[in-house]
């Protein structure tokens, strides 16, 4: 992880051997919500710096498409390689810098890694469609072409794995990438840009076709209303997304948008809960709930609530929250002290509203929580109209609602703004096939018997409404990525015109 970490003063730079980049704005301390220890210091980039790497990036993308796809997929391959090598280092450096557990930082990794795999299998599938024209002896078909530079913000959750779902589809696609990484978690993506750089260097590359710019609000402005970057994939939040869709449709330019969820679980009286616990507490404190995807809303048939409340309970009691990267641990810190005090404010907030606290609620104290950054994974008893439950709060705390009716807890998952994922727990055929049909979840994720939390990178990952409607990662969500164009020949000794039109002189 040492290695990782180095900092080249004179050059005001983060390196790990074969790159380094020059910045220089304000410097800014690293802070591990683990133990408070300071990782390091980064210069964050200006504007000036910006436009330096995007003059980078431009010059190496004709270089970067001409390559074929297979050859390009063939370099995805090797990273993804390298990422095998490193996996243990980068998940410990992920886990240390931004708080969650060893196992998810090494999961992470694994992301990366498969979305490698999945991108070089994509390299030699880049399909278009061939067409049957109206006009005898005339082929129409399709195909799609490199866009050009692709600019990548990404958050604080997931500091490496989104970056590697738009850049391993980016990179065989035929597009050149600048990353912006969250600034609260700039060493894990200085790392992967270094892995990265191994693999071009060894393979005559410019180093032009990916770049990592670190820096804050500004740089993230830069990327959005910048004519130069041809499509801008950003996750955070839903405010964020608002600002970023609103700049690059000001300049009618491409986006893919991922933002805020606000995740329910179903339990029916049909629910096998031996099944559904585990998932629940999961998906609730995983990351200390700290993913978009993360259980927030539990919507229970209040027959069997009282029962599900009390393994709840029980399951809680027995979470250990402590070191991340110790293995005994099941849950790390929040992020930040500010993610601390809005962890405090929502439980202020749904208590006001009339929520009673079941279990948690508050901070951790003690010598081995000196980070100030611990709480305790919160149970709310809430009713459907606490306006608190509307909102997405990165915290571990879940609201648990009880429904009489099928069709009221589809309305109660649906009546919220955001739409990113949602699940359901049940042994009945007919109550998962309506939650699946159009009349049910209205999220970009549906799951049956599997909890909100913890996608495959094979299926198109996103949502609907405020989560902005981007698809990322797996399925045909490659085509985001790339320019349609329609083509037709005439090889006939003829001119006819499309629709019968004839025009004669």
């Amino acid at each position: 992880m040492v290695d990782y970490l180095s900092n080249n003063e004179e050059n005001y730079s983060v390196s790990t051997g074969c790159y380094s980049w020059k910045a220089s704005g304000a410097s800014k301390d690293i802070v591990s919500p683990v133990d408070g220890a300071i990782l390091g210091s980064v210069k964050l980039s200006t504007e000036d710096d910006y436009n330096k790497v995007v003059i980078k990036a431009k010059e190496a993308f004709p270089y970067w498409s001409s390559l074929t796809a297979p050859e390009r997929g063939d370099i995805v391959r090797q990273f993804g390689d390298e990422l095998r090598n490193d996996k243990n280092e980068l998940g410990k450096l992920v886990s240390y810098e931004m708080g969650k557990s060893l196992q998810e930082g090494l999961g992470e990794v694994q992301e990366m890694i498969d979305i490698c795999d999945f991108a070089v299998g994509l390299s030699r599938q880049l399909y278009g469609l061939q067409m049957h024209s109206e006009r005898p002896n005339h082929r129409m078909f399709e195909q799609w072409h490199s866009l050009g530079v692709v600019g990548i913000i990404s958050a604080f959750n997931f500091p490496v794995a989104v970056w590697a779902w738009n850049a391993a589809i980016s990179w065989v696609c035929g597009n050149v990438c600048i990353w912006k990484p969250s600034e609260k978690t700039p060493f894990s993506a200085i790392a992967c840009q270094e892995i990265f750089k191994r693999v071009l260097k060894k393979n005559g590359l410019p180093e032009g076709i990916s770049n990592v710019i670190i820096g804050d609000a500004l740089i993230g402005k830069l990327i959005a209303s910048d004519h130069n970057i041809n499509l801008v994939s950003a996750t955070g939040s839903t405010q964020m997304g608002k600002s970023v869709a609103q700049k690059v449709a000001g300049r009618l330019g491409k986006s893919i948008l991922e933002l805020g969820g606000n995740n329910a679980i179903i339990v029916t009286q049909q629910a096998d809960l031996n099944q559904a616990i585990p998932a629940i507490v999961f998906g609730a404190v995983g990351t200390a709930g700290q993913r978009c995807t993360s259980t927030r809303r539990l919507i229970v048939h209040n027959e069997i609530l009282p029962d599900l409340v009390v393994k709840l309970e029980n399951a809680y009691a027995q979470l250990r929250i402590g070191n991340p990267l110790s293995e005994n641990s099941h849950m790390g810190p929040l992020i930040d002290h500010e993610a601390v005090s809005l962890y405090e404010k929502t439980i202020d907030t749904a208590l006001r509203e009339g929520g009673e606290l079941i279990f948690g609620g508050s901070k951790i104290e003690g010598e081995d929580y000196g980070s100030g950054c611990y709480v305790k994974p919160t149970l709310i008893r809430a009713n459907k109209t606490m306006s608190i439950v509307t909102k997405e709060t990165f915290a571990p705390i879940l609201f648990v609602i009880g429904y009489d009716d099928f069709n009221e807890a589809i309305q109660i998952q649906n009546n919220v703004p955001q739409g990113l994922s949602s699940s359901i727990f049940t042994l009945n055929l007919r109550e998962s096939e309506l939650f699946l049909s159009q009349k049910g979840s209205d999220c970009g994720i549906a799951n049956v018997n599997i909890g909100t939390s913890g996608a495959e990178i094979g299926g198109a990952f996103g949502g609907e409404k405020e989560t902005g409607g981007g698809r990322e990662s797996g399925s045909d969500a490659w085509k985001a990525y790339m320019r349609r164009q329609t083509c037709t020949i005439n090889y006939s000794t003829e001119m006819p015109l499309a629709q019968g039109i004839k025009f004669k002189f």
